[in-house]
């Protein structure tokens, strides 16, 4: 039996509780790494956290100042940090269009998305090159980034976020740091609301998505087995859905 793909790991997850987040937390776990977990919601993550025999922070990454302490706190948990996982995202509704956005949500969903994701990966890249740790980082972005479709705040946060893996993985990559980005298509639960039928019509695999789908992705390109030369790049996981044109009408194939 070969050893599992991540074992001596030690992740920081973020956006752990619930859905993706929650689904790559197991995927990492069930493949040897240790883990602290991250997110807003308490009870969840307390549950998730104690599924995974892990330890867990109660963070709004959004407050100034909470995404380093968060991480400093991480570091004295594990000792260092090696992988590091950005799927924290507040929710969302959809159909929401530029005109009915608030100013307010939008500080939010950018901060939460964008400059988290900053200013984790500027202090975990610090720390992977001041203890010479062979890094990851793994940022959960959208199809959203490539394509407006009525969620302003949240299709401006991920090609923002996008664009910064790009800028993280080339600054990195000489201190053998590798970044990259997961995008999923259409995978129900959390902030997911779609007439799920009519999508899966769209989608060339003929069904919606799973979060264990994107997780086992995530482990791949984490890993040093399966990963270890691809950086700066977006992974896409959605059955096909970006394939299908968005202006013409599906057609029955």
């Amino acid at each position: 039996m070969s050893e599992p793909l991540l074992a001596g790991e030690t992740a920081l997850v973020t956006g752990a509780a619930g859905g993706i987040g929650r689904g790559i937390a197991r995927a990492l776990s069930a493949e040897g790494a240790r883990l602290v977990l991250v997110d807003v919601e308490a009870v969840r993550l307390n549950a998730i956290a104690q599924e995974l025999a892990a330890q867990s922070l109660v963070a709004d990454l959004a407050l100034d100042g909470v995404v380093a302490s968060t991480f400093e706190a991480a570091v004295k948990m594990l000792g260092a940090v090696s992988l590091v996982v950005h799927a924290a995202s507040p929710p969302r509704r959809e159909a929401q269009t530029i005109l009915q956005v608030t100013p307010e949500e939008w500080d939010a969903m950018v901060d939460t998305n964008l400059r988290a994701a900053f200013l984790l990966g500027q202090l975990a890249g610090k720390h992977m090159i001041e203890r010479e740790i062979r890094g990851r980082m793994l940022f959960v972005t959208s199809l959203h980034a490539y394509s407006p479709r009525n969620l302003p705040h949240y299709s401006a946060a991920k090609a923002g976020e996008t664009m910064l893996v790009k800028e993280l993985a080339r600054a990195l990559g000489r201190h053998n740091v590798r970044v990259n980005a997961i995008a999923p298509g259409a995978i129900p639960g959390g902030g997911f609301a779609a007439d799920v039928a009519s999508l899966e019509r769209m989608i060339p695999l003929g069904r919606t998505g799973t979060p264990e789908d994107v997780a086992a992705m995530a482990v791949a390109v984490l890993s040093e087995r399966f990963g270890a030369y691809v950086t700066g790049t977006t992974i896409v996981v959605d059955g096909g859905l970006a394939l299908h044109n968005w202006i013409a009408p599906p057609q029955n194939l």
